[in-house]
Formats: C-alpha cells, sequence, structure tokens
C-alpha cells in the first residue's frame, strides 16, 4: 500500500488532483487508515496509469470514468498503448537532444528538420483515441451529449466567462458568490452532484493543472482561474 503523498510522487500527479479523481469517483483508494488518510495498492495505480494515458489523449474525465468501469475494459491494453506511445515520444525527444547537442558542438544549426517531425506520434495517438473512443462506454457518452444530457465544454466555458466579467468585485461579492452558485448548479445539472467538498477541489484544480488554468483564463481573461478559486474558497467557507 502506499499513501497519496507517494502516488503523488510516484505519479507526477499533485495530491489535489487525487483528491479530485476520489470526489468524483474516478479513483478512489483502496482503504482509508484509522486516521483517515488514503492508501492505494497496485490495482489503484494500475487504474491511475490508464487514467493518465487517457488525460494524455485529453479525454474528459467523466469519459475516463465510463471507459474504466465499462466491463469490456482492456487494463493490458491500455498499458501497451501507454507504453507504446512513450515509447515513440522517447524517439522523438532523443532526436531532438542529438540535434541540440550537434548543434551546440558544431555552432551551427543543422538542417535536420525530422527532429521535430511528430508524425508517428500523432499518428498513433489518433489510432488510440479511435480505439478506446469506439468502446461502448465511450458511445453511451457521445450519445448522451448529442441528446443533449450533458454538459458540454462550451457551456462550462460559457460560466467561467461569466464569472470572468467580476474579476474587479472582491470575491466575496454577493454578485461574484451567486456565479459560484450557478457553476455548482451547473455542474451538478450536467456532470455529477458538485458537493461544497468536489467544488472546493475543483477550485484548487483550476489553477494547479495549466489546462485548466489556460482554458478558464482564455475563456474569461487573464486572471479568471485564480479569481474563480477564490470565488469559490469564499463559498465554501460560508
Amino acid at each position: 500500500m502506499r499513501t497519496i503523498h507517494e502516488v503523488s510522487k510516484l505519479a507526477g500527479v499533485s495530491v489535489r488532483t487525487l483528491h479530485h479523481y476520489d470526489a468524483i469517483g474516478l479513483l478512489p483508494p483502496t482503504k482509508l487508515t484509522e486516521a483517515g488518510y488514503r492508501l492505494y495498492d497496485d490495482t489503484a495505480l494500475a487504474r491511475l496509469q490508464s487514467i493518465l494515458l487517457f488525460r494524455e489523449l485529453e479525454f474528459p474525465l467523466r469519459t475516463i470514468r465510463r471507459i474504466l468501469d465499462d466491463p469490456s475494459f482492456d487494463q493490458d491494453a491500455a498499458l501497451a498503448d501507454q507504453i507504446k506511445l512513450l515509447e515513440l515520444r522517447q524517439e522523438q525527444l532523443g532526436r531532438l537532444i542529438s540535434l541540440a547537442c550537434e548543434t551546440l558542438k558544431t555552432g551551427a544549426m543543422p538542417m535536420k528538420f525530422d527532429a521535430f517531425d511528430k508524425t508517428e506520434l500523432e499518428q498513433y495517438a489518433d489510432e488510440v483515441k479511435k480505439k478506446w473512443g469506439g468502446s461502448a462506454a465511450y458511445q453511451e457518452h457521445a450519445q448522451r451529449e448529442s441528446d443533449g444530457n450533458t454538459g458540454c465544454p462550451a457551456g462550462l466555458m460559457s460560466q467561467f466567462a461569466e464569472l470572468g466579467k467580476l474579476k474587479l468585485l472582491n470575491p466575496a461579492a454577493p454578485e461574484v458568490q451567486a456565479g459560484v452558485r450557478d457553476l455548482q448548479k451547473f455542474i451538478t445539472d450536467r456532470f455529477y452532484t458538485c458537493t461544497p467538498e468536489i467544488l472546493a477541489g475543483l477550485g484548487e484544480m483550476y489553477t494547479a493543472d495549466d489546462r485548466f488554468r489556460r482554458n478558464i483564463d482564455a475563456a474569461g481573461g487573464k486572471g479568471t482561474a485564480e479569481f474563480v478559486r477564490q470565488a469559490i474558497n469564499a463559498y465554501c467557507e460560508k
């Protein structure tokens, strides 16, 4: 068994992210100690590997959960795909290192643009997306989205865009807190029940994860992610 801090260090995933994965049912700990600390066994670590693979392929967390919970999900096949992707990345990185070393040694930039070629890596990543995207779980998710039964990223981003318009106000201002309440309701209605604990975890994720921060700032303007985090903290402290 490993503690959450050991898993965080091993996988390169923040403790906040692991807390969030637990809160949404994506990666619950194997057991809790008497003091309430999370512990993870090898099965949980294998699931985390699969989660990270699908995150690399930019699958939404709710979709990843559906795929992993599908009885037909093949853990070994997913791991094999992850290994192949890592090997292709290693090869491409090796070419870049060789190019940099040659440039340093000769003092001139060699005309070797193939070092920047990611065609094979991108093609394989696309194949893996199609492979897992064809699973029953993913198809169910896609069908629900087409039926309008789940939220879409654009809808979520509109929530952040509205909050971004209030950045000059105090995060605890009534107008801002109303916006946070709307965000919580939107997540609950479209994704999963967003309890105050989950909302607080999301607030931290919005700034800790670069992808979240960039997307939220793009929707509401620079600094929106941090503003939303502060507003959520104020909301959850009530």
